[in-house]
């Protein structure tokens, strides 16, 4: 079995005892962004077909998002793209991004899961979701320490959703973003970042 036979949230809950809620716990804030960005971003998205396929999605409007804003965390962590993650015969696949503690060994080491990034495969974030917490109870056994917060993105290029897994309990935010709000989506990514990278 691996991430993605996960169908949806509720079997995870299930089958790992989680609880789940619903609250606005992102701090909506505005970030200014580099007019270089908002530039490359508009020519991926005006100049070439962005959003026909996942493979499109992923390398022309989420990994520019996500690793504009992982340069203010990358002297503490890691940025991971299809980087394979097991923890045993239930818990093993590849998550879409992960960000994690930079290792002392090296930048060829995983260590310390703080957050994951699923992509909405046809948009279906359900789906999205079951996948990415089941990926994030991966990492959190993988860390030994469910004292870590552990945050969670599950998107389809246009709309961001997050959520963060504490203990046994996961909480979505009630509020998604979107990409053509970009300086608060970048926000968002901000807030989240910043805390996750705090707790090394």
């Amino acid at each position: 079995m691996s991430f993605s036979d996960y169908k949806t949230i509720s079997q995870v809950q299930t089958e790992y005892q989680i609880v789940y809620e619903e609250i606005c716990f992102i701090t909506k804030t505005k970030m200014e962004i580099s007019q270089r960005f908002i530039s490359e971003l508009e020519f991926n998205t005006t100049t070439l077909d962005a959003f026909s396929s996942e493979a499109a999605r992923c390398e022309l409007i989420i990994l520019p998002i996500l690793r504009e804003i992982y340069k203010k965390v990358a002297s503490k962590c890691s940025l991971w793209i299809q980087k394979s993650m097991s923890y045993d015969d239930k818990l093993t696949g590849t998550p879409d991004y992960i960000v994690s503690k930079r290792s002392s060994l090296g930048k060829t080491v995983l260590e310390c899961p703080l957050l994951i990034l699923a992509e909405a495969k046809k948009n279906d974030f359900d789906q999205g979701w079951a996948q990415c917490l089941a990926e994030l109870v991966a990492a959190q056994k993988l860390n030994q320490d469910d004292s870590i917060r552990l945050f969670g993105i599950v998107t389809d290029g246009k709309y961001w959703e997050f959520g963060k897994l504490e203990k046994n309990r996961f909480t979505k935010n009630m509020e998604s973003f979107a990409v053509d709000q970009l300086p608060e989506l970048f926000g968002a990514l901000d807030f989240i970042l910043t805390f996750a990278s705090r707790q090394l």
